[in-house]
């Protein structure tokens, strides 16, 4: 098996996030199983001067730009159609997704590679039979709320590149109860068969 871990915190040192994401991690890994990891902080690239949604865009009309965001498209793709398993740790930033994240679904999002549009138009997603966990923190928004715009945002992503088995561990208002918070995920972590 092959998972998937990615982080979107840009908080490196002290994220619950992170630290979640660790342990589920370390939960659900079995020996021989491997480790595809991304820091979203490190290296991405943000989607600017697209003409075409998709990413799809003639090399011959490619700047310098595309190409270097077309590079690190190919190996988002890559790795997410090479993995089992994917658990993506987030933190609700104002209510919505870290910049990062939003830049990764933006370059993961590829006709032809993790979606297609069928022939009535409507769209299907190419990447099937592949479990996601969404390890979700928040310091006051509470999970599923009508404030929380990156949860069902995310799951949808997620469902429209075909990946449908989607579970979310959640530390939410860490900022009334941070213990309490916490104690749940880890309870959730613990459940998980």
């Amino acid at each position: 098996m092959k998972i998937y871990q990615i982080d979107s915190s840009a908080r490196k040192e002290g994220s619950s996030s992170r630290a979640l994401a660790k342990k589920l991690l370390d939960k659900i890994k079995k020996p021989g199983d491997e480790v595809i990891y991304r820091d979203l902080d490190d290296d991405m690239l943000f989607v600017s001067g697209l003409t075409e949604s998709g990413m799809k865009i003639a090399e011959k009309d490619q700047t310098e730009e595309h190409k270097k965001m077309f590079e690190l498209s190919d190996k988002l793709v890559s790795e997410l159609k090479e993995s089992d398993i994917i658990i993506i740790s987030a933190p609700i930033y104002n209510y919505g997704p870290p910049a990062t994240l939003k830049a990764w679904c933006d370059l993961a999002a590829r006709i032809g590679e993790t979606f297609r549009f069928k022939p009535n138009g409507r769209r299907e997603g190419l990447l099937k039979n592949k479990q996601a966990y969404l390890v979700i923190t928040s310091g006051g928004t509470k999970l599923n709320s009508s404030e929380d715009f990156l949860t069902p945002w995310l799951k949808f992503i997620l469902n429209f590149f075909g990946i449908e088995k989607v579970e979310v561990i959640s530390a939410d208002q860490m900022a009334l109860d941070y213990e309490k918070s916490i104690k749940e995920a880890e309870k959730q972590i613990e459940n998980i068969i």
